[in-house]
Order: C-alpha cells, then structure tokens, then sequence
C-alpha cells in the first residue's frame, strides 16, 4: 500500500517557525532542546519544520524553557497550537486535492477579510455551480467525473464563509475582461453575472470592476488574494500558477498589497460596476 507523504499545513509552518525563533533567540541548539524534553533531536527538528505539529505539554514546557513569560504571547501560541491539531470541514478533501487547496480552504475560513484579483475568471467564492463546473473540467480536462464532483462540492462549500453568522469581508475587483470572456455557455455567462449582481447586495461583499478603458494597469502578473487574518496569524497573499497554489506572508506580502491598491485605484465604484456588470449579462442573453 502506498503511503502518502506527510505535509506541514501553513499553520503548523507558522507555529514552528515561532519555536525556532524563540530557541534562537536563547542561544540553544536542538540537541539541548530535546533533552530538556526528553525526545528525540530529529522529533524536535520536525516541531520546528511543521512535518509533526508539538502537543500542549511539550509547547508548555518549552514556553517555560524559552523564558515567554507574557500572557499575550502564551496565549496566542497556545491558540495556534490548537488551531494546528483541529480538523475542519475541509480536511474531508484533504485525499480529493492537493494539500495548497486546504491550506487556501482553511485561510477563508479564519480571515476577516480577503482582497482578491480577478484576471482571468470569476473568484471561487463568487462562482455560480454552473460556471465552477465549467472552470474545473477546463483547467483539469482529464479528471475522472468522480474527481470533478469532489471538487465541484469542495468549491461550492467553500462559499459558506459569505454566509456564516460572522462572515469574512471579500472586496473582489474584477477585470472587466472576465466579464466579456467566455467560460461555458452564453446561458452560463448570464447566470453568473446576474449572479454577481445579487452576490453585491451581501453588505460583506464589495465588487469593483477594472474597465478596459483604465488603461495601464497597476500590474501584469494575474489574479491574486490577500488574506487578512487576526493575531497571531501573519498576513497571506496567494497566487495560484500551473505548478501550484504560491504563499507569500508578510512582509513579503507587501508588493501585493501595492499592486491592489493601484487597481483598485483604477476601478469603477460599485454602483458603476454594477451597472457595468448589469449592461454584460444583457449581452449574454
């Protein structure tokens, strides 16, 4: 049977490197670390890897060992400590995709709120299922009908963020070219903007399309999220390549905050992309 290979989330990454820097900040090596816990030095190089998130005991005891004595900072690794062992919803999918797709399933869940690019189609949590299932069999023309289901419903679940009790904030500013392009039918690109248009009355969802007239645009490199998530999570931006889902945090995250700033900048209002929004889907019907 093949065994499949172990992965560090992004929150047991986040949670180890906060370990590493605290022992380098007192001047300890591994081998010291794991004596003081009575384990192994490759156990304690793998709490620092994320590859096997620290249990409670062990964190408590190297807080101790560390000299973190402020309540704040306890508490807030303490959390994400739990935070690394909790299962969510979307870890049913965890054999259906690949492991950066929970990751970004798991960051829409905690952010309170997301920016998000669109160069190219609709963001996922704004996607009709009709038009989500025509974006999945294109960019994965050979999945199985079993696959594309399972994807399909991971995406279609993702949106419920937008409706939890305390929903997280999305401000999508679209180009106006993935209003014009073609994903499906005519009958879909209709659906899918009417939709967006009743996505818009949510008073957690703001919707800004770039128009083609704005000229220049604030950058060239395609669609983009950044997440904003509370303490003691940094801050994540997201770009999704062919080769796989890229996570930059802060301060790295910086150059994406700028790019959006400037095509936000460029954007209509709401009101003005609404009706801009309103004037395609006609043309689709």
């Amino acid at each position: 049977m093949a065994v499949t290979p172990q992965r560090a989330t992004l929150r047991s990454q986040w949670l180890g490197q906060q370990l590493r820097e605290l022992r380098d900040e007192r001047g300890l090596m591994i081998k010291e670390v794991a004596e003081y816990l009575q384990r192994d030095p490759g156990t304690v190089s793998r709490f620092e890897t994320g590859f096997y998130p620290i249990r409670r005991p062990d964190l408590m005891a190297l807080l101790d060992l560390y000299g973190v004595s402020q309540p704040r900072q306890r508490d807030a690794l303490l959390a994400l400590s739990q935070d690394v062992w909790q299962k969510g919803w979307w870890d049913g999918y965890a054999t259906d995709v690949v492991g950066s797709l929970v990751d970004y399933a798991w960051l829409e869940s905690r952010a309170t709120h997301i920016r998000s690019f669109a160069a190219i189609v609709v963001p996922g949590l704004l996607q009709t299922p009709e038009y989500a299932s025509a974006v999945i069999k294109t960019n994965d023309a050979d999945a199985t009908p079993d696959q594309v289901e399972r994807w399909h419903e991971l995406r279609m679940n993702r949106q419920q963020v937008l409706e939890d009790e305390k929903p997280t904030m999305l401000t999508a500013v679209f180009d106006e070219s993935v209003l014009r392009r073609q994903v499906g039918s005519s009958q879909i690109m209709c659906g899918q903007l009417r939709h967006l248009e009743q996505c818009a009355g949510n008073p957690t969802v703001n919707i800004h399309i770039l128009p083609l007239r704005a000229g220049t645009p604030a950058g060239t490199y395609g669609s983009f999220e950044i997440f904003e998530l509370p303490s003691p999570f940094p801050q994540v931006a997201y770009s999704e390549t062919m080769a796989g889902g890229v996570y930059v945090e802060s301060p790295d995250s910086d150059r994406f905050i700028r790019t959006y700033d400037g095509h936000m900048s460029r954007a209509l209002g709401q009101a003005e992309s609404l009706e801009l929004i309103s004037k395609i889907a006609e043309e689709w019907q």
